[in-house]
């Protein structure tokens, strides 16, 4: 039976406590503090979802393997990404408003090389800003489908039925997820967001670069929410752009 509680979230951190606070003990934030019910729910079954039975292997059974990267079209872009795109990767791209992200993953949807199609899921720009930019950098790419939408459930089904190689979010503040009650961009929202994302795209091998924000006080956005899905490192800090 499914168990119901209330705790009080740090929008700024993510710093849970089970009453309401002015400040934050860990970020020092003033009234950052939002209420969520969280309900859990016990699962004793030993099967998962899809009806398997998760069997230990040996290390030893496995072999060894080459990394297969794919390029994304600019020489610098891949080596900082370690020669490239790896397949069923999860990439954060972050940068303040306005240093050209959405640029440059526009120019990497057109130049990456290999067979399948590109998702690109935008939640701020409509579809004739992206047409608009594409127009300027002179990218005519059939390849490159667009998707207006916020909701990341639907979001994960267009990403099901299309199976692209490549999937964008641009950003992932404006996704939501109708099992979360929090409003958009919260620490709750964001976590439990990459958290569908990657398990979607990891299962079927699919690469996904998501796009963040940067905040006025040259913090990441809900860094912390990320923590838990990869190791988070600094790149090129002239353009305050970050890879996870």
């Amino acid at each position: 039976m499914a168990k119901s509680k209330t705790v009080f979230v740090c929008n700024e951190c993510g710093y849970e406590s089970g009453k309401w606070l002015g400040k934050c003990p860990a970020c020092n934030s003033w009234n950052s503090f939002y209420e969520q019910k969280i309900v859990e729910t016990k699962n004793n079954s030993l099967l998962q979802s899809d009806g398997k039975v998760a069997t230990p292997q040996s290390l030893n059974s496995y072999e060894a393997k080459e990394t297969i990267r794919t390029n994304t079209g600019f020489q610098e872009l891949d080596r900082v990404l370690g020669g490239g795109l790896v397949k069923g990767s999860l990439v954060l791209l972050g940068g303040e408003p306005g240093i050209g992200k959405s640029t440059l993953i526009l120019q990497i949807c057109d130049k990456i090389n290999g067979d399948g199609k590109v998702l690109y899921v935008s939640g701020e720009e409509s579809a004739e800003q992206i047409k608009l930019r594409a127009d300027r950098l002179g990218i005519n790419n059939e390849d490159i489908l667009f998707l207006g939408e916020t909701n990341i459930e639907l979001v994960n089904q267009a990403i099901i039925n299309v199976n692209p190689k490549l999937v964008i979010i641009d950003s992932i503040q404006t996704m939501y997820s109708e099992e979360i009650t929090a409003a958009a961009g919260s620490v709750s929202q964001v976590r439990e967001i990459t958290s569908q994302v990657m398990r979607v795209c990891k299962s079927k091998g699919i690469t996904t670069i998501i796009i963040g924000h940067v905040t006025k006080e040259r913090k990441h956005r809900r860094t912390k929410s990320f923590r838990a899905h990869g190791r988070y490192c600094p790149i090129f800090r002239g353009r305050k752009i970050f890879f996870l």
